[in-house]
């Protein structure tokens, strides 16, 4: 499945929700169902910076593809890490450097969020990329 399709998938998932409280509980749920990150990986280094809670993101490579694992002290916030490690895992550096990721402002969740929440969508992103790039140098 391409990145495309995995983002359209997740946003039909989405749409099956009627409001917005059922959205955050799925959201919450996809966090709770990220590969546990080792608290040993969970490192001022790994922090994403200018995030209102603490996020933690490891990428590397194996095989070719990217692996990220994710975790945060807030359920919302490592629901929406975990969006992002959907749709991003497992692919090939180069795919996750090009990628068009607004789909995430076709979840709405942007609207639905602090400022300063909504602006860690931007950065978790970034980050992921950043990491991605880092693969292909390696």
């Amino acid at each position: 499945m391409t990145i495309t399709e995995k983002q359209q998938e997740l946003l039909e998932e989405l749409d099956l929700f009627q409001d917005w409280t059922e959205r955050y509980e799925y959201v919450i749920s996809l966090g709770k169902k990220l590969a546990p990150m080792n608290e040993k990986l969970q490192t001022s280094d790994r922090l994403i910076k200018g995030c209102q809670s603490q996020v933690w993101l490891d990428s590397s490579s194996q095989d070719g593809k990217m692996c990220y694992l994710a975790d945060s002290d807030s359920v919302i916030t490592k629901g929406m890490i975990a969006l992002f490690v959907r749709v991003l895992n497992d692919e090939y550096p180069e795919d996750v450097i090009t990628a068009d990721l607004s789909f995430i402002d076709q979840t709405g969740l942007k609207e639905h969020l602090a400022p300063t929440r909504a602006n860690a969508l931007t950065l978790m992103a970034a980050e992921m990329k950043k990491g991605a790039l880092i693969a292909t140098q390696g």
